[in-house]
C-alpha cells in the first residue's frame, strides 16, 4: 500500500516535517529530505503496527490528488511511501482458490520475476488488497 506523506521542505536551521495525513497522530522529520522519506516510513510501520496490536483498524491510503487543495498543505511537496501491510493484517490462513492455469502461469512468472511478492500467495494477498484499496475510494 503506498501512503502519501506531506514534507515540509526544511533548511539549515530547521529539519524536514513530515505529516502522513492517512494516519492521523503520524508524523515524523529528517535532516535531508531522504531522512525525511526513510523515517516516515519508520513512523508508518510503527503507528500501524500500534493500531494492529490494539485491534483498531487498518486506515486504508488515500491518492496523493485528494490532500492537493488542502490549504494546511500549501507549499509542502508531496511522496508516497511504499508500505508492507501483510505483519499488520494478522495470521494468514490457507484457503483453497480456483484460478484458470494461464492464470496461475502468469502469477507464477510475475512472482518469479519480482521477489517483492515472495510467492503466489503474497502476490494474491497484494492483488486483493489493492483491489480493496481502489473500490473504497
Amino acid at each position: 500500500m503506498h501512503y502519501p506523506i506531506a514534507i515540509e521542505v526544511g533548511d539549515e536551521q530547521h529539519a524536514y516535517s513530515v505529516v502522513v495525513p492517512d494516519l492521523p497522530g503520524c508524523f515524523s522529520a529528517g535532516d535531508t529530505f531522504d531522512d525525511a522519506i526513510a523515517n516516515a516510513r519508520e513512523a508508518i510501520e510503527g503507528h500501524l503496527e500500534s493500531l494492529a496490536e490494539h485491534g483498531d483498524p487498518i486506515p486504508t491510503a488515500t491518492t496523493i490528488q485528494q490532500y492537493l487543495k488542502e490549504p494546511e498543505y500549501a507549499g509542502w511537496v508531496w511522496a508516497a511511501v511504499e508500505i508492507d501491510m501483510t505483519p499488520y493484517l494478522g495470521k494468514s490462513h490457507k484457503i483453497n482458490v480456483t484460478l484458470p492455469d494461464l492464470l496461475i502461469k502468469r502469477i507464477d512468472n510475475t512472482v518469479s520475476k519480482q521477489s517483492e511478492y515472495q510467492s503466489r500467495s503474497g502476490f494474491l494477498a497484494r492483488a486483493a488488497l489493492h483491489e480493496l484499496e481502489r473500490s473504497a475510494r
